[in-house]
Formats: C-alpha cells, structure tokens, sequence
C-alpha cells in the first residue's frame, strides 16, 4: 500500500469482497516480490508473491478435486510455515470454511475439533502430529481426507482417507481449474474461519469469523498506524496462527499491506530471527516483554559499573520522557540524545534495529514494563480484544500512549459501558456466533452488541481501561458492583 493516502487505503478495505480477493490483488500488484520467507538448511529463503498465488490457487482446484465443496469445513494444523498461509487462503478460495487448530492438542482436543466442526477434511504439517491427529480422525466419520504436507508421515500408502499435500497441487495443476471467479463470489459476510476458544471455561467453542470481520480488524490496523509510514514493512510470525490475534495481526494484516513475513524457527530461536528478518513490526504477547526485561536486567547485573549507570541513567530519562507532566531540562535533553546512540540503541539491535511499532496484546501488559521498552526507544503499543471480535478491539496510538490503557476503539468500532460496567463492542468485526450454539451465542449477542464479559471505563481521551472481568465482580448488600481488585 505505498503512497497510498489515508483515504484510499481504507476504502480499498471497505471494498474487497473477501480475503481471497484481497490476497490476489496483492500478489498480482507484487508479483516477484519476495512475500513469505521460512528458513531451510539454515538460511532463509522466499517464496514469492506470484508463487504463493500459484500455490494457493492449485491448492483450491485440488481440494475441490479431492470433494471439498463450498461451505465444508477443513482443518489445519501446522506450525507457523508459508504452507500455513498458502493452507489457509487455498481453503477459503474453494469456497471451504478453514477451522485452525493448536499444534499442541491432545488428540482428544483434536477429536472435539473435527467432530464440533464436522470437519471434512484436515491438513497437517509434521510426521509429530499426524501421530497426534490421526487417531482423531479414525473416531470421526465424517472427516474423509486427511493432506499432509511433510513426505516424511507415514501411513499414506494405500490409505485412502490420506493424501500427500503434493498430490493435491498435482491435481489442481492437473485439472487447470480457475477458482477466481468463484472466489470473487464470496461475500463478506460469508464465514471465512471458525476459531475454537475456551473462554472462561468449559469446552472449547467455535467463533465463526466472517471474511468482513477480519477485513474491517486489518483496516482498524492499517488505520492506527498509517501515522508510522507504512511502505515496505517485514513481520515475524512466531504466536500460534490458530489464535485470532496471530491469525489476523500477524497474517492477514500483513497481506493487506503487501509486507513480507518471516516465520520464526521456534521460540528459543526467537532472539537470533529478530536480528535476521529486522521486522519493523511485531506482534506479541506481554509474556515475551517479561521474558525479554528478564534477560536484559540479568545481563546488566553482570555488567561493568559505567555500562549499569549508563543504562539505568537512559531508563530514568526515557521514563521522565514519557510521563506527560515531566519536562526534560536543557542538559537532560543532551544527556538523553547521547544515551539514545549509547544504550537505547543497542536494545534496538536486539529486535533487529529498525522496529517501528511493537504491539502487544492477548493478556494485560505489566505497566511498568512497558514503560521500562518505552523508556528504552521501543515503540511499544498495548492493545485489546477477543477472538469474538477478530480479534481487535482497540490499541494506542503511536501518537498518544498510554500504557496503562488499551487505547482507544478502533476505526468505526463502537464501545459503550454498559451500566454494570461490561464493555460492549459493536461493528463488522463481531462474530457471527458461536458454531452450532445458539443459546450460548444469544448469551453474549443482543441487538447487534458483542457483550465482552470484561469491565472497564473510558477516559476524557476515549482512551480504554480494563478494570476485571465481569464474573468476579461482587454485588453487596446496597447493591454495589465491587471489583475484587
């Protein structure tokens, strides 16, 4: 999206027509560009856009070669990989309903998955977890395929329920189908993914995303930091794709934006990926920001006496930085420039030296220690949401943080409190319902409002702050809502 102005850029969110849509026009505006990077045999290499398109579209033919029709739904689980992406979106061309899943599942997981969903078919990555899955599969009648993507998973041979991930691309090579006009034909309000969350308890439920919802979150994405000038922006994918946040902040945000994404090797390969890929852009839970604060708190207390005063002097200027009463006097702003090439500069270097914006989300965010990544030079933006909201509800803006917050609502998203202090959300980003649970669906939709379980107020910035959850707030005798905290 280079060059694009503020307005156009938004508009072309609000008129795709769907995800697969969206992808096409991407890779023929790209083309050759490199899109998805993954590493093998220790370096790593790119698929382009135009062959992700290839792969994509072969992939769909194939499925509908193999009886996957539209509306059925398909599994997929996989670590984060390009095969994860070119799964994904050769699913939803088909007219399929794609249903992500945790890599780390038990197979009875797995049996509730496919048997909720009714599943038609599976795709699978690893040798690792057909073992996991396949069990499940032999439970469940209905699923009738299951594609595995690694040559090395046995059991194929003869099988007719298994077939090789090349054998489906070979038969939609072989069978020269174009999906781009059926693929034109889904609308946005048509389901693109079922995303099974547990919530507060209980049995994992299905939230059924509609190809508008994703669409209007990346738009709210695009909208909170086109301030940051994006142009030729690199994620690093390393959350679970199976998690809505992952799913649309680091893999369809991405897309809409013609980024390139690097897929991490695994979490404890995390440090040396940032400095590979130099992503300007990264997604997060709060627990990496506590891991990273430990390590970095350890090494200084392993440091020389200089190299600690230095930092602790450009954490405490960072910090008087950004309280908004504090002023730094004329000799603290030369200091602080200085200490921004000698500290704040190195601790940069770690996430590869040219992140704009981190944003973190998926549990509260410690408020000291964003302000300790703050203090340090690090963009670093704490958001809100739900998988039932696709996920994103709100996040600061890189012009205005306040840590302490989730920011305001997204672009054209309404929030309201209610009057027990639940925040409501409303907009093309809610859920469709919960699959196959009316009642539990009526439970949390009513009259268009998504009623989140959460409380919390909005101050005079509009800014969001979540105060509990709605389940442990306790009623007194005088008939006072008292949060436990």
């Amino acid at each position: 999206m280079q060059d694009q102005s503020l307005e156009a850029g938004l508009n072309r969110y609000r008129t795709w027509p769907n995800l697969v849509a969206m992808f096409l026009e991407q890779a023929q505006i790209h083309s050759d560009r490199p899109f998805l990077w993954h590493k093998n045999q220790g370096e790593y290499r790119p698929l382009s856009w135009a062959e992700t398109a290839r792969q994509v579209m072969q992939l769909a033919s194939g499925l509908r070669a193999f009886g996957i029709a539209p509306g059925d739904r398909v599994a997929l689980i996989a670590e984060n990989r390009p095969e994860w992406l070119i799964a994904d979106l050769g699913i939803m061309a088909a007219g399929a309903i794609t249903v992500p899943s945790y890599t780390t599942y038990t197979p009875d997981d797995h049996y509730h998955l496919l048997s909720d969903s009714g599943a038609k078919a599976v795709v699978v990555s690893t040798a690792a977890l057909f073992a996991k899955v396949w069990p499940a599969v032999e439970r469940n009648a209905a699923t009738e395929l299951i594609i595995t993507i690694d040559p090395a998973i046995p059991d194929g041979e003869g099988n007719s329920r298994v077939a090789r991930w090349t054998e489906v691309i070979a038969a939609g090579a072989a069978a020269g189908e174009s999906l781009l006009a059926s693929a034109s034909e889904t609308r946005r309000d048509d389901p693109a993914c079922i995303i099974y969350t547990s919530g507060t308890g209980g049995a994992p439920k299905g939230v059924v995303l509609s190809h508008g919802a994703i669409l209007f979150n990346c738009m709210g994405a695009f909208d909170l930091l086109y301030e940051l000038g994006l142009d030729d922006e690199v994620f690093l994918s390393f959350l679970p794709l199976c998690h809505s946040y992952e799913h649309t902040a680091g893999h369809f945000f991405p897309t809409s934006i013609g980024a390139q994404i690097y897929y991490a090797e695994s979490i404890e390969a995390l440090g040396r990926n940032m400095t590979e890929a130099r992503p300007t852009i990264m997604t997060a839970v709060p627990r990496l920001y506590e891991t990273l604060h430990a390590r970095i708190m350890h090494g200084q207390r392993n440091s020389p006496a200089l190299r600690r005063r230095l930092f602790d002097a450009a954490v405490n200027l960072g910090r008087k930085r950004y309280e908004p009463a504090e002023r730094l006097s004329p000799i603290e702003r030369v200091a602080d420039l200085a200490l921004d090439r000698l500290v704040r500069a190195k601790v940069r270097d770690r996430f590869g030296g040219r992140i704009k914006a981190l944003v973190s989300g998926g549990a509260p965010l410690n408020v000291e220690i964003g302000i300790f990544f703050t203090a340090l030079g690090l963009r670093l933006l704490q958001g809100y949401g739900q998988t039932e909201s696709a996920p994103v509800v709100s996040c600061n803006r890189p012009h205005k943080v306040k840590i302490h917050t989730v920011g305001p609502p997204l672009r054209d998203v309404e929030v309201r409190i209610a009057d027990d202090g639940e925040i409501l959300v409303r907009g093309e980003l809610v859920m469709g319902g919960y699959w196959n649970r009316p009642e539990a669906t009526a439970e949390v939709l009513r009259n268009g409002w998504l009623h989140t379980g959460d409380i919390g107020v909005i101050d005079n910035d509009g800014y969001l702050q979540i105060t509990d959850r709605k389940k442990d707030i306790i009623v007194n005798s005088g008939g006072d809502n008292i949060a436990p905290q």
